[in-house]
């Protein structure tokens, strides 16, 4: 979906040439998402702990199957070098892979259940 706000031109800090057109959103879709958002909670809430964090792997997996391509676009927007573009986009991996971990983790006193609605109380 393109947003419905204005268009700019991103520019490479290496030498000002334009690299991409850029169409931002405006309060409506800003609105449009919050509104999304507080029609989905209840749902994600009520999601067991390991089922989002099988989501957030696959989030991590998609990111590491493009890592070159997203490190690429980074170094290209930023000005940083290859290497360090792609150790952002590391970085995104290593948390996803980290929130992954903690989905299977006792969680205080209420134990991750795969069965939605019900929980384990240690």
């Amino acid at each position: 979906m393109e947003g419905k706000g204005g268009v700019t031109t991103s520019v490479s800090p290496h030498n000002n040439e334009a690299i991409a057109k850029v169409t931002f959103g405006d309060k409506s879709d800003l609105d449009d998402c919050v509104s999304a958002m507080e029609r989905n909670k209840a749902k994600w809430m009520d999601t067991p702990m390991p089922a989002r964090g099988e989501i957030v792997r696959q989030i991590g997996d998609a990111l590491r199957a493009n890592k070159s391509a997203l490190g690429s676009l980074i170094s290209l927007e930023v000005g940083k070098i290859k290497s360090e573009g792609d150790g952002e986009v590391q970085e995104y991996i290593d948390i996803c892979d980290m929130a992954f971990g903690l989905s299977r983790t006792i969680g205080g006193r209420v134990i991750p259940s795969e069965r939605p609605g019900h929980m384990m109380i240690e």
